[in-house]
């Protein structure tokens, strides 16, 4: 069956959805993007309602720094099977035994609680962050490895992206409405539930044939082995981009930068400004779903209509100004149809800018170290901004100084847009580079 042009029509994703391939990975991204929250910005509101203070709860989002450690352990998952799974194939086995982790550590968050002490619900949660990165490593790699061209490949991307965002918008907003009325144990406890659609996709998805290299053949409990696992993928990394590997991972880096900045503090600043968890959740799950899907869609569209370069530049521009208009809210106040039209625009950056930065970085793996390298730039991706991002509740505290609460919010919004623009100058050279490289090509 031929694959579907994203160009031709703006539903390709959703007609694909019929593939049992462009099916699971919806289910993957799914049950990839349901734990990313419920660790950091969603777990913030729960908090926030607990009286916990926002430099406790900006911390609190350091569990999540196993996404950005991922790479360490990324080379076990490629030439290692799961333990007891390794009839379901490498990849769909370790998929099957961290969601089956995340689920059992969202049952234990649900079970302790803020009231049950700080540290042992962050211990949980660190379960759940390192279960999840395990999981997206493979995910990430089935999602390479499994597409039959870069046509596919992109397809696979925008499918993931909708699944993924889906779950976001489930864990950030129908978590926030069920909260409210049946609290925050309850809540979680239907999060792992929901885990279940991740799991029959990978039982149902198919095994990829692996890319195997010669010197994968050897075993990892060898020297050779050892060295070719962890350090074989980075040194055919750096040899096929060179020198411009450095551009490539700071420009990853730092393209996120300003929504991880602002991510534990957003849903504490809608509870300091007066809007209701049901509120909150009916908005995101309503016109912000439609944004979202809407930016993943122009996004995927953008990428194969005008190449990367283009698309990552609109990203990393509509991203920062987006953030910016928050500040209008800590200002003006929680008017509810700014409020709505802040959230649409907002959400279609998020979904736009997520799609042309995945779908770039999957370009720049090479199979036989497919998870390794990904896990790489995933890693390089999230890094920084989780490591800054413990401070977002420090730096709002003391801007609190001397000024009122929604002031110090405000400028902090600012601040953090503004972190955005390194990442649209390194953007320009990119495409630029990329665009020299197009026309030595032809």
């Amino acid at each position: 069956m031929a694959t579907p042009r994203f160009g031709t029509r703006l539903f390709a994703v959703l007609a694909a959805l019929r593939r049992p391939k462009v099916a699971a990975m919806a289910g993957l991204g799914f049950s990839s993007g349901l734990p990313f929250l419920l660790t950091s910005n969603t777990l913030g509101f729960w908090l926030r309602e607990g009286h916990v203070s926002l430099t406790a709860i900006g911390f609190a989002s350091w569990v999540s720094l196993a996404y950005g450690f991922k790479f360490l352990w990324a080379p076990i998952l490629d030439r290692v099977d799961a333990p007891g799974l390794g009839r379901f194939g490498r990849r769909r086995g370790w998929m099957i035994l961290s969601q089956a982790v995340v689920a059992i550590g969202l049952l234990a968050m649900g079970g302790i609680g803020p009231t049950g002490g700080l540290p042992l619900l962050a211990a949980a949660a660190v379960l759940v962050a390192f279960a999840s990165a395990s999981q997206d490593i493979n995910v990430d790699a089935w999602r390479i490895e499994i597409a039959s061209d870069p046509e596919e490949l992109g397809l696979l991307t925008s499918a993931y992206q909708l699944g993924y965002r889906v779950a976001l918008l489930i864990a950030d907003a129908g978590i926030l409405i069920l909260a409210d009325f049946s609290g925050w144990s309850l809540a979680y406890g239907a999060m792992a539930v929901l885990m279940g659609i991740g799991l029959l996709a990978s039982f149902s998805a198919t095994e990829p044939r692996r890319a195997v290299r010669p010197e994968a053949e050897t075993s990892l409990m060898t020297p050779r082995g050892l060295i070719d696992a962890v350090v074989g993928p980075f040194i055919a990394f750096f040899r096929q981009h060179g020198v411009f590997a450095i551009l490539l991972l700071t420009t990853i880096t730092l393209y996120h930068l300003p929504d991880y900045l602002r991510g534990p503090i957003t849903n504490p600043f809608y509870k300091d400004i007066g809007l209701s968890k049901t509120l909150v959740g009916e908005v995101r799950g309503s016109i912000g779903l439609a944004s979202i899907i809407l930016g993943i869609f122009l996004g995927g569209v953008s990428a194969l209509r005008w190449g990367h370069g283009p698309t990552l530049i609109i990203g990393a521009v509509i991203q920062p100004l987006a953030i910016a208009l928050f500040a209008l809210l800590a200002w003006q106040g929680a008017d509810l149809l700014r409020f709505q039209i802040i959230m649409v625009l907002d959400d279609f950056a998020i979904g736009y800018s997520g799609v042309a930065l995945v779908a770039y970085m999957s370009s720049l793996t090479t199979l036989g170290y497919t998870a390794t390298q990904y896990a790489l730039l995933s890693s390089a991706l999230s890094w920084t901004g989780k490591s800054v991002k413990g401070f977002s509740g420090l730096a709002i505290d003391l801007l609190h100084n001397g000024r009122s609460l929604n002031d110090a919010y405000a400028l902090f919004y600012l601040g953090a847009a503004a972190l955005g623009i390194p990442a649209v100058i390194l953007c320009l050279v990119l495409a630029a580079r990329l665009r020299r490289e197009r026309l030595k090509a032809a």
